[in-house]
């Protein structure tokens, strides 16, 4: 039986879906940057749960209807039209209702947002550094997929090759949304290239996943802000080492320090150096929402503790597994050359199962 209770939340939000819409044409609201991005993401969060209300009450109606005709009508291909219909109807109900159940639980605010995309060797030395510039080359290829853009912003490279560390912002639509998953440490068994006995090591490499403030999410005050200016390092042309295009700017206040010398013009560095630094900022309150919903959940598929072993990949066994759904697969090479959505939509089928557990133990 169709839950007529979900349909009355769902429709009872048309009222407030209508009056966004009302406001979104109004003059006075487009004038207003800051509240007509509000609005306008407010009204974006509402459409698909309208929309699926909206085919849910038409689907329900549908439904009693050839009940009524069933229980009430004598001609037997009316019956039986009525009849088909309600077997090809009925199994739809309970995924719907699941749908709309899940379109109700509040989403991650920050899903819908670019992020910036941090990689580090970590334990491990050479190795780790040539493993960080493996998984940098699966996101790149897997941001390639998904039709988003990836820019360094800044990077270390290793001595031996790949990263000691490389730091990108990733932009699309609902790129944190998906990435967010892919924080934490990953591990690394394999022999290294500079191994001569060929025994498997363990080395391992962290990832962070942030999402990337707007520019009304937060207000810098320009004068808490020390801009310096240096020499880029690293490939580059003529220009590096010549000129001060790279730029670190320090938030006296926090002490955060971020920099930015990819690009070869001091004006772009720096705009992309305020627009991490924007976001490190806006990550210091995220995290506190990070702790506090991982502390209602037993197990936090996303977001959570950035220092927890979240998958390792064992080049021996052509192996990946994600530890946080006990997730395997044995297709090592595919894997690392960005077909990575697969364990992305199990961890996000997880997440959604906490959610849905976690809302009806509120209710």
């Amino acid at each position: 039986m169709a839950d007529h209770s979900l349909l009355e939340k769902v429709l009872g939000l048309q009222e407030k879906y209508e009056s966004l819409q009302a406001q979104l044409s109004d003059p006075e609201v487009i004038s207003d940057m800051k509240k007509f991005v509000q609005l306008n993401k407010e009204y974006k969060e509402l459409t698909p749960i309208i929309e699926a209300g909206n085919e849910f009450k038409k689907v329900i109606e549908e439904y009693e209807m050839a009940k009524e005709i069933l229980a009430t009508e004598k001609d037997e291909d009316l019956r039986e039209m009525a009849k088909e219909e309600i077997a090809e109807i009925e199994p739809k109900l309970p995924e719907m209702e699941q749908n709309i159940k899940l379109l109700l639980i509040p989403a991650d605010p920050q899903d819908s947002k670019n992020a910036i995309l941090e990689i580090r060797g970590g334990s491990g030395g050479d190795e780790a550094a040539i493993f960080a510039g493996d998984l940098f080359r699966m996101y790149s290829k897997f941001v390639e997929s998904r039709g988003w853009r990836l820019e360094v912003t800044n990077q270390a490279e290793g001595a031996a090759g790949g990263f000691k560390e490389i730091i990108c912002k990733v932009s699309g639509d609902g790129v944190y949304g998906v990435l967010k998953y892919e924080s934490g440490v990953h591990r690394v068994q394999r022999v290294p290239q500079t191994e001569t006995q060929g025994r498997v090591h363990t080395s391992a490499a962290s990832v962070a996943v942030l999402p990337e403030a707007d520019e009304f999410d937060i207000e810098l005050n320009m004068n808490d802000i020390r801009k310096d200016t240096f020499c880029s390092s690293g490939p580059g042309g003529q220009s590096v080492n010549t000129t001060y295009s790279a730029i670190r700017l320090t938030h006296i206040p926090s002490g955060l320090v971020v920099q930015c010398q990819d690009e070869k013009s001091q004006l772009k560095n720096f705009d992309k150096a305020l627009a991490e630094l924007r976001t490190r900022l806006y990550n210091m309150e995220y995290e506190k929402y990070l702790a506090e919903i991982s502390s209602k959940r037993k197990t936090m598929v996303a977001g959570g503790d950035r220092s927890a072993k979240i998958r390792t990949y064992n080049y021996p066994q052509s192996r990946v597994t994600d530890h946080r759904i006990n997730y395997t697969m044995y297709n090592l090479p595919v894997f690392m050359d960005g077909a990575i959505q697969d364990v992305i939509d199990q961890l996000q089928i997880a997440e959604n199962a906490e959610r849905l557990k976690a809302a009806g133990e509120e209710a």
